[in-house]
Formats: structure tokens, C-alpha cells, sequence
């Protein structure tokens, strides 16, 4: 098979639009190949030692085991729709780190949204945490998507293009419709001061300089308001079923993570002393 890196780059580019990824992780997946296919040259075979030297090259300098998986899938993904070859992995899947997520308090979530003075980064904010949105979806957020009635926010095609619904949070719903009256229903919700959609980076700015402002000194990124919003779900007594499917995720596995950090039941524990 004596096709270059690009083509063979361009191949699985195609076959990842086709199958409508998200742009991330098109974007991933391709880095993530290209590395593999300089490694030690491609010759349209498959070489299990290869592969494994490349693997293990990764762990060796350093890349955490989610970050050796998204190689490990990217492999899989190129050898099937790319060579046509359905992989039968003798490679266990690197072990996933059992770090715990890092979740504010209430009374913390409460401090950096206070100290917000601007409108549109409070609002912004207050949705991320209020809906347990992931920071790409707050900035693909359009007028059409709120459920003003219903209290109910339609996300359409969420992470891995799935469409699903959370919650309006009830607070801001007065302040929410004043803001976004006059747009239309493909109009995004908050637009960048230039017109269209925000980036990704500026939203993580705005939470950065609210965990600043309310000197919050644990090591959180926006995703972290995530967390919470299942957290204190949980610490409320909703089932985990229907936190699921408001956070959206596939295996009832990755949502049980968060009864690890709930403190529910820490706090009808009296310590020993």
C-alpha cells in the first residue's frame, strides 16, 4: 500500500465527517493518527508490535492513560474505516487514571457567581453550572434551544451528536428572557462583542477571573461547575438515572463517579476523635 501520510490523513478525514464526529475530536483523531503513521511508517498491514512499541512510547514520556486511550481509539478507528480491517486487540486498554473531580461547595458556586458584575458572563456562568453544560456547549447555545416553558433546555447534537434536554434553571429565567429578546431562534445565545459565536478559550476566561475574584484556591477549570451541578444534584436526592441523561452520558458508570464526592453521607458521620 504505497500511499503517503496525507492521503492516507485526508481518507480518515473523510470517513470522520461521515460519520458527523465533532470537530475535536476530528481534530484529535487525526493529530493523534498522524504521530502513529511517522512513527514507523505505514505499509498497509498491520504490526501488533508496532503498535504496542508506539503505545508504550507514549506512557513513557509522561501522557497521562486518557491520553495514550484517545491514541488507542484513533488506531482502531484508522485500521477500520480507513484499511478496512476490524482490529482483534491483544492490547488491554491503558488504565484509566481514578482521579476524583474536583466540585465546589454551594456557597463557593454562590461566591463566583456574585462577584460577577458583567450580565452576559453571570448569565453564562450561571447556565454552565444551573444546566451542567460542557463549556462548547454553553458557546453553541441558540435562543431556539430554551424551553422557556418548560423550563428545559433541547440540546441538539451534544457531544457524540446526540440530541439531549436539562434543566432552565428557574432563577434566571426572568433575567435570561430579557436578555436574549429580539434575537431570533437560530441567534446564539451570547454572541462574541464581534457578532457570531464565541470561542471556547474566552468563556474559560471569564471563569477564570470569577474563580480569581472570589479568591477560590482549588486547581478547577470551567468543567468543574459540570461536577457540581451532578454533585449537588445527587447531595439533593436525585436519582442517578436522570442525572444521566441531563449530563448526557452514555455508560451509568461515568456518572456514578460523582457519589464518590457527594458529601451526603460524610456529613451524618462523626469522626472518631
Amino acid at each position: 500500500m504505497d500511499i503517503g501520510v496525507e492521503k492516507l490523513l485526508d481518507l480518515m478525514r473523510l470517513e470522520l465527517r461521515v460519520r458527523n464526529y465533532a470537530q475535536k475530536t476530528q481534530k484529535n483523531y487525526l493529530l493523534c493518527c498522524r504521530k502513529f503513521l511517522e512513527f514507523e511508517g505505514f505499509d498497509g498491514g498491520v504490526d501488533f508490535e508496532c503498535i504496542k512499541r508506539f503505545l508504550v512510547g507514549l506512557s513513557d514520556r509522561g501522557l497521562v492513560a486518557e491520553s495514550v486511550n484517545l491514541y488507542h481509539c484513533s488506531i482502531k478507528f484508522f485500521y477500520k474505516y480507513v484499511v478496512g480491517l476490524e482490529l482483534k486487540w491483544k492490547i488491554k486498554f491503558a488504565r484509566r487514571n481514578n482521579r476524583l473531580p474536583i466540585v465546589f461547595s454551594q456557597s463557593e458556586v454562590q461566591s463566583l457567581l456574585v462577584g460577577i458584575k458583567n450580565e452576559k458572563h453571570r448569565l453564562m456562568l450561571s447556565i454552565v453550572y444551573g444546566a451542567g453544560l460542557r463549556v462548547s456547549e454553553i458557546v453553541s447555545l441558540r435562543v431556539g434551544d430554551l424551553g422557556f416553558d418548560e423550563k428545559l433546555i433541547f440540546l441538539k447534537k451534544a457531544k457524540g451528536g446526540k440530541d439531549r434536554v436539562t434543566l432552565l434553571p428557574f432563577r434566571i429565567l426572568d433575567r435570561l428572557r430579557r436578555w436574549v429578546k429580539g434575537k431570533g431562534a437560530n441567534d446564539f445565545v451570547f454572541e462574541s462583542n464581534k457578532g457570531g459565536k464565541l470561542s471556547v478559550r474566552s468563556v474559560q476566561k471569564v471563569f477564570e477571573q470569577a474563580l480569581e475574584r472570589a479568591k477560590i484556591r482549588k486547581k478547577a477549570g470551567i468543567h468543574s461547575l459540570r461536577h457540581s451541578f451532578a454533585t449537588h444534584l445527587l447531595e439533593m436526592g436525585t436519582d442517578i438515572r436522570f442525572i444521566q441523561e441531563m449530563l448526557g452520558h452514555k455508560d451509568i458508570k461515568t456518572t456514578q463517579l460523582y457519589t464518590r464526592v457527594t458529601r451526603r453521607g460524610l456529613r451524618n458521620i462523626s469522626s472518631p476523635l
